[in-house]
């Protein structure tokens, strides 16, 4: 219980109190008393509860249970149970004696008020607000931990509406109610003793934009629901209503944690006496939140919708890259939409412009689109396209200095769960690319970085990319789902691995056999010539280097074997300092489920077969995986992207929570 200041009693007149249902009220028995008092007694009206206090070491409870003795090692405290009907309905008595006299020499009486002022959320995350005694103004993580959940309002549920539900100070639709953590608060007590003291609710200023609260009335009508805490609104006298016992409030989070937002909120109500000139407060309640994290999702959750741009080139449109896709996508039983070049401007790289995660409290959970700061053609298609009900949206903008490559979300990948050091990730790590270390190249903005870091809960790994001509870190890793124990395979794009292919075909008669064969607008290259090829050999082994590093890192930031690596066998060509992939890159695929929809390598045709083709089938099919190769070499592959560069998969959340994690 919470305990509160002192009541001092008095021998010439009664005391008057109010006691807030469950918190202990300290009873000063020895302020005021009789001369020659020694011992005292206590009793107390039904609705009662009287505490003494002492050291059991110090003071032998007395054997009639009446008679204290008057000394500084016995307290008293009391506390009611319900709220009062009428004012000062409960009394409580102190009787002083003399030693050893049965008679009192005085009596103090102390008038008491129950009222129950307290507030309350969900607490114990079980989706519905439950009334709490102990700890609430703390949050805790992990399984046993405890603490409520906020959701940054940031869809919009109203058609009505041009921004984000959270700009909004007045609700525009009663849907949104659902986005918001519900709050009560309870405020029993006697109505002539509200004409006395007030309720106040505050938020700190340092979360005033972080979150708002809205009073709720019921009906059906918008204008029941009125914002009281904000950005506009620090405190808010309540305005109970004769009889009420409860109101019912709605949270919403206003702002993602952040660099300078850990992701706690906390909101208070106050009891405050305003009969004297000087306002007395009487009692405080506060709650916790935490602002559920944005969460990102690996190859390996189910596939729900696949994004793609339908694109006009000097080659033409992208329409049977569009079918192959439609084609695999029915075969992994996903929805496929395709943005049409009116909304995309011709910009086909939807991987870099947005990636899909979502948010989860445990009363409701929903989709949210990050919005990279790249904005070339696609910048307003999910604003303008995806925001809506139950889909959320969020960017961060970087300051002054524009968007570098790196900044596009081909450069932001994430694990599946993994445990690595002894450390569980349940939700997997955020895989960034970056500059080599202390080597001063191209990084992702520091904004964007902080906003990942903020989440959480998927730790983030930087990994070295810049390497690389776009720089993004699907030119060399992905992640696919397994059905063995471990789940998934990290796979890898390797250089050495085809070369030793290559050698492997030379070696049976097979060098004449050429990449690129059948494929216009591009020279062919026989194995034996790419094996002659001292700079396509010195790029290649420069370009394995540089992932090996990367393949210690991956190993130690995840907790990795080399049995959870499978090398896929790519080339690259050094163009001025940085590389590119020398044929069609298949590590950069679209993953849907057991469907893999993989560049088209357009590698050596031997017995038939493109002998690249074949090496990736007999690397994966025994993981259970099925192999799509897709064409994409004018579109996608001759600009520097490929199939997964101009792909986007929204997924299914984790059945893992957030909240049970522990950072």
């Amino acid at each position: 219980m919470a305990s509160q200041k002192a009541v001092q009693l008095s021998l010439k007149k009664p005391t008057y109190a109010v006691c807030v249902v469950g918190v202990e009220t300290y009873v000063d028995v020895r302020s005021d008393v009789p001369k020659g008092a020694k011992t005292f007694g206590v009793s107390g009206s039904s609705g009662v509860e009287i505490f003494m206090v002492y050291d059991p070491a110090r003071v032998t409870e007395p054997t009639s249970k009446s008679h204290w003795p008057l000394d500084a090692n016995v307290d008293v405290t009391v506390s009611v149970g319900t709220a009062s009907k009428d004012l000062n309905d409960l009394q409580v008595k102190v009787s002083y004696f003399g030693q050893g006299e049965d008679g009192a020499l005085g009596h103090s009486v102390l008038h008491l008020t129950g009222v129950d002022v307290s507030l309350d959320v969900d607490t114990g995350r079980q989706g519905k607000v439950e009334r709490r005694r102990g700890d609430k103004k703390t949050w805790h993580w992990g399984p046993k931990g405890y603490g409520a959940v906020l959701l940054v309002n940031c869809d919009r549920d109203s058609p009505r509406s041009r921004g984000l539900d959270l700009a909004s100070i007045q609700l525009t639709s009663l849907d949104d109610l659902k986005d918001m953590s519900p709050m009560v608060l309870t405020c029993d007590g006697p109505d002539k003793l509200f004409d006395s003291h007030k309720l106040v609710m505050k938020m700190p200023f340092s979360d005033c934009r972080r979150a708002g609260v809205f009073c709720a009335r019921g009906g059906s009508s918008l204008s029941n629901y009125k914002q009281v805490l904000g950005p506009q609104h620090l405190s808010y006298e309540v305005e109970r209503q004769p009889g009420e016992r409860k109101i019912s409030f709605y949270v919403e989070g206003l702002a993602f944690p952040d660099a300078e937002f850990s992701g706690l909120v906390s909101l208070s109500v106050s009891l405050v006496d305003k009969t004297s000139l000087l306002e007395v407060l009487i009692f405080t309640d506060t709650v916790a939140f935490r602002v559920a994290p944005w969460i990102m999702t690996p190859n390996t959750q189910p596939p729900l919708e696949l994004y793609v741009c339908s694109v006009v080139d000097d080659h033409g449109s992208n329409e049977k890259f569009l079918r192959d896709l439609s084609d695999l996508a029915l075969k992994a039983n996903c929805k496929m939409i395709t943005c049409p070049r009116t909304e995309n401007r011709n910009d086909r790289w939807i991987q870099d412009e947005i990636e899909f995660g979502y948010v989860e409290a445990p009363h409701k959970s929903f989709p949210v689109v990050f919005d990279s700061p790249r904005d070339r053609g696609l910048k307003d298609f999910s604003y303008k396209r995806i925001l809506g009900p139950d889909f959320g949206y969020v960017t961060k903008e970087i300051p002054l200095a524009g968007a570098s490559g790196l900044d596009s979300f081909g450069n932001l990948d994430v694990s599946p769960p993994v445990t690595a050091g002894g450390k569980e990730y349940p939700l997997g790590r955020i895989l960034i690319g970056s500059s080599f270390p202390k080597s001063g190249g191209r990084r992702m903005a520091k904004v964007v970085r902080d906003f990942l870091q903020a989440q959480q809960v998927q730790a983030p790994v930087e990994l070295y990319s810049d390497w690389l001509s776009v720089g993004h870190v699907d030119e060399f890793l992905t992640f696919v789902p397994t059905s063995d124990q471990k789940g998934f395979r990290l796979l890898l794009a390797s250089p050495s691995v085809c070369l030793k292919l290559f050698q492997e075909k030379k070696e049976e008669g097979h060098g004449e056999a050429a990449q690129f064969d059948g494929v216009k607008h591009q020279v062919k290259r026989s194995i034996n010539e790419m094996l002659a090829d001292r700079h396509l050999w010195r790029d290649s082994l420069h370009v394995q280097k540089c992932i090996d590093w990367n393949r210690e890192v991956l190993k130690r930031e995840l907790g990795l074997t080399e049995r959870d690596i499978v090398d896929i066998p790519q080339l690259f060509y050094q163009q001025g300092p940085y590389a590119e992939a020398f044929f069609p890159n298949m590590v950069n695929m679209v993953v849907l489920d057991k469907h893999l929809g993989i560049p088209k390598p357009f590698g050596p045709i031997i017995h038939g077969r493109c002998c690249l083709e074949e090496k990736v089938r007999a690397l994966l099919e025994p993981l259970g995986l099925h192999c799509t190769f897709i064409d994409d070499f004018l579109s996608y592959h001759k600009l520097l992207g490929e199939v997964h560069c101009g792909t986007n998969v929204r997924r299914q959340p984790f059945s893992s929570k957030w909240w049970h994690v522990v950072p």
